[in-house]
């Protein structure tokens, strides 16, 4: 009778939610987390250090379509898997890195975080895959990559595709300038259910599924694990170009076909919490934003989705690839 007991109590610890929220525990790099598709590993130097930079090369390595996918500041690169599976589907080879700093690639001690950096590592990652043209695609924060890649090596991109970018407004003209230890100390603050109310009001209109829990449990891993002050360092380093660098006066630079995407309904807006004195813009208004970032960039096309937020994709995946199939057939 013991010996059934004990294998009963045995298979409930097992398989009980209390248990497996225990035992998700990841380290700096996401080591156990398993992404939608094989990792590789570019190392490089770049600021006195060597660097491991992760990133899935995914579909035909001689196929003659090519797109780099470009995760955004709460994300990294396994978030791009039901699109990336889609492009596949239309015969492309899809590039998925993760930044510096994010996911599974390294977390400095100590890096000057640019987007002009962020982007000339991504360039020498493609480069030593042989890669010399592709379209480009950046979501959120991934999208001011995007256009700084775009502007910085022009020649390089065939077309550039904006989901839901953030940086389409001048942060730094509306907003306080913090210390990075400002960022340091909410970083070291976050909690599961803090991340979780934030994307459920910001992202999702107060609602919330599954599928949007899955896309936690990395950072669920990862503030259980040895290393979250490692990362949250990382993640608060990574804020100062958000605010320090204006990616609105380089749209008028991009000589590249370009598409916005963008979800109406969305609200980010960096820097709300501390706005300058005096200060009555609203930041975060992407029903006008989407408009007036198309007359800024030019022969840009306008897809206005109504009624999503920051992540289409997620949100109404539907009315997401209608747009996104757009964009990349014309």
């Amino acid at each position: 009778m013991k010996k059934y007991l004990l294998i009963f109590v045995s298979i409930f610890v097992l398989t009980s939610p209390a248990f497996a929220e225990q035992t998700v525990i990841y380290n700096k790099e996401l080591d156990g987390f398993e992404y939608p598709f094989e990792v590789s590993t570019f190392k490089f130097n770049s600021q006195n250090q060597t660097l491991k930079m992760r990133y899935m090369d995914v579909g035909n390595k001689d196929a003659e379509k090519v797109i780099v996918l470009l995760h955004g500041k709460n994300f990294s690169g396994y978030y791009w898997e039901r699109v990336a599976k889609d492009l596949l589907k239309k015969n492309y080879r899809v590039i998925i890195p993760d930044q510096i700093g994010f996911g599974k690639s390294s977390k400095p001690d100590y890096y000057q975080y640019s987007f002009g950096q962020f982007g000339l590592n991504t360039k020498s990652l493609l480069d030593s895959l042989g890669i010399k043209k592709f379209d480009l695609v950046g979501h959120s924060m991934g999208g001011m990559l995007a256009v700084t890649f775009a502007v910085n090596y022009s020649a390089s991109v065939n077309k550039l595709i904006l989901i839901n970018p953030i940086g389409l407004e001048n942060y730094g003209q509306y907003a306080e300038f913090k210390d990075v230890d400002f960022f340091y100390k909410n970083e070291l603050n976050k909690t599961l259910d803090k991340a979780r109310n934030y994307q459920k009001k910001n992202y999702y209109d107060g609602k919330w599924s599954s599928e949007y829990e899955q896309l936690l449990v990395p950072l669920k891993g990862m503030l259980a694990g040895p290393d979250w002050s490692l990362i949250a360092w990382n993640n608060a380093l990574t804020y100062g170009p958000i605010f320090s660098e204006n990616i609105v006066a380089r749209l008028p630079q991009i000589e590249n076909e370009t598409f916005l995407i963008i979800g109406t309904r969305d609200k980010t807006g960096p820097g709300r919490g501390w706005l300058k004195a005096g200060v009555t813009y609203k930041l975060g208004e992407y029903q006008q934003l989407g408009k007036h970032t198309k007359n800024m960039i030019n022969g840009a096309t306008l897809f206005e989705l109504e009624g999503l937020g920051h992540m289409p994709q997620y949100e109404d995946y539907s009315a997401f690839i209608n747009a996104f199939d757009k964009a990349l057939e014309q």
